[in-house]
């Protein structure tokens, strides 16, 4: 293109010339008919050695292994954009060698004269001989399919997955704008692109309107959880949100990060320990929140497992006392975080969260009774959330980076995974469509392995793994399990107004009861008697069953009870 105009402005610059002497002196200075000519020989010529160079540079490149050979999978609009995309650039990384239909729907075709290769067990041999170590799927692509199972064809055969924007990206993005190529937008998969599901659809409008000028109070608000509530809270304009946690740093780099993304936004923020009433209790009077959402929680297991009393303390009293303020202050919304491990727990982390659940749940009951407009308190539950702090995947990361091994506790274990917008799109909209004294569980796909995300991680990483880097099975860490629940087996669940958030019915319990058993375990845990703190909570939840923790002998003195 740029050869032709460049030749093409030379032809009418000297053909304008040559008309006006021919005007002035009733003679050509050239021959027109040798203007055209010499004008298609020079095009020709410069074009040839163009393509010539551009030719042997690729070639130069494709076998000095400066350049790559892909094949692009998926045959759709999105793939063919990306083939033409690298085709027209200059700065070219990737040799494209085909593509891939998944489909089956035009296989053994062609397109941009590139064969279709169908997804089958030839494939992978196939690429071997063609030396195709790379493939390459477009973002939209990856809403199309499954990209947990549906690219382990190519990661557990050491072959590289990149993914690169959608054409509608790259109008928006530098790539067309400056001289950057797109082969510096095509990136590595990650594994939390592999385990990212699709996007959850809000109904925004109604969830804007309860937001819009509210004042909102969000415990744990330097969180991995709680951050990121505050980001989509603020998204919906509210009055005021009151940022509350006991970690100075953190949340002032989050001050500092609302600063910069909502100029506009109005929050304060208390540095504040949810165990400390006579603080909550000044907060409430200070601010007068209309709604809360609590997920400041003590949540790493082993941890917990070593410090009963400092669990029950952060997570029941908390709670506690933050449920109390919201009744007293007139509070509309009360969303609390919970966790799956409130499940049949296995161990102090799950059995605090799952006391807590039956504070709020039975105090609901109880104040309802009197005041038709109370607070509504709502509970949510989910599974592991993928890169909140301390979570599985950026500790595989570091081991990883440090060449190994990777520590997985079990062969077998299992976990839920979701990302931390998904999980806090879904406590939004079970906040707005509970009426109180719900406990509503979320949709949390299929549960994946560990060992075979550690494994994934390996090779992602462009290491085999048992070879390149060992994994080691260290044994179940003191109350872990196996594998979670989202319900306890004598609950069942109820559906909602949205396909992914469940109502589960749970056994209720009389609040005279519940207090009463909540302000004995709280005074157990205020003067560190820990395993009569353990045995009551044991009380309050028979459910709870100790595993893999010296705890486990005050179930042994139960059964025996019995």
């Amino acid at each position: 293109m740029k050869v032709f105009l460049a030749i093409g402005l030379n032809v009418l610059f000297l053909a304008i010339a040559n008309g006006a002497y021919y005007c002035m002196h009733n003679i050509y200075v050239f021959n027109p008919l040798e203007i055209l000519l010499y004008s298609l020989i020079a095009f020709l010529l410069l074009f040839g050695l163009r393509f010539s160079v551009k030719t042997i540079w690729n070639y130069l490149n494709l076998y000095s292994g400066n350049m790559t050979r892909v094949m692009i999978y998926g045959t759709r609009s999105s793939g063919i954009a990306i083939a033409k995309m690298l085709r027209s650039l200059e700065d070219v990384r990737y040799k494209i060698e085909g593509f891939i239909d998944d489909k089956d729907l035009i296989t053994n075709r062609f397109i941009l004269g590139m064969k279709v290769y169908p997804k089958d067990e030839e494939l992978i041999p196939l690429m071997r001989r063609m030396r195709v170590d790379k493939v390459i799927v477009s973002t939209l692509k990856m809403q199309d399919i499954n990209p947990s199972t549906d690219l382990d064809i190519f990661i557990n055969n050491n072959i590289k997955v990149l993914y690169a924007p959608s054409i509608m990206e790259w109008d928006n993005s530098s790539v067309m704008s400056s001289n950057v190529s797109l082969a510096t937008h095509i990136k590595h998969i990650s594994i939390e692109d592999l385990l990212e599901r699709p996007s959850i659809q809000l109904n925004l409008a109604p969830l804007k309107q309860q937001l819009s000028q509210a004042i909102v109070l969000i415990t744990g608000a330097a969180g991995s959880i709680g951050s990121e509530l505050v980001r989509q809270v603020a998204q919906n304009r509210p009055h005021l949100i009151i940022l509350l946690d006991q970690a100075e740093s953190p949340l002032h780099d989050l001050r500092l990060d609302l600063s910069s993304q909502f100029p506009e936004l109005n929050f304060a923020t208390c540095i504040a320990d949810v165990r400390d009433r006579e603080r909550i209790k000044e907060i409430m009077d200070t601010f007068r929140p209309d709604i809360i959402y609590h997920a400041a929680a003590y949540k790493h297991v082993p941890l917990m497992e070593e410090h009963p009393c400092e669990s029950i303390r952060a997570n029941v009293l908390g709670t506690k006392n933050l449920a109390d303020m919201a009744i007293m202050y007139g509070v509309k919304r009360f969303v609390m975080v919970s966790t799956d491990k409130a499940v049949n727990p296995t161990n102090i982390m799950g059995a605090t969260k799952r006391v807590a659940e039956i504070y709020v749940q039975s105090l609901f009951k109880k104040t309802i009774q009197d005041n038709p407009h109370c607070t509504k308190f709502i509970t949510t539950r989910f599974g592991n959330v993928l890169g909140s702090n301390g979570s599985v995947i950026p500790y595989f990361k570091k081991q990883i980076e440090q060449g190994g091994p990777v520590t997985v506790t079990h062969p077998d274990i299992i976990r839920y995974f979701m990302t931390i917008p998904e999980a806090c799109n879904l406590v939004c909209e079970a906040g707005l469509i509970g009426e109180g004294g719900e406990i509503f569980v979320f949709d949390m796909g299929h549960p994946v392995k560990i060992l075979d995300l550690a494994k994934k991680m390996i090779r992602l990483s462009g290491y085999t793994p048992g070879t390149d880097i060992k994994i080691v099975f260290t044994g179940l860490r003191p109350g872990e399990k196996l594998y979670e629940e989202l319900l306890n087996k004598k609950e069942v669940t109820l559906p909602t107004t949205h396909s992914k958030i469940m109502v589960a019915k749970v056994r209720e319990f009389p609040f005279d009861i519940v207090t009463k058993q909540v302000d004995e375990l709280l005074a157990l845990a205020s003067v560190g008697k820990t395993y009569l703190a353990v045995s009551k909570m044991k009380e309050i939840v028979p459910e709870y069953i100790s595993n893999n923790s010296p705890y486990e002998q005050l179930d042994l003195k139960n059964q025996q009870n019995k």
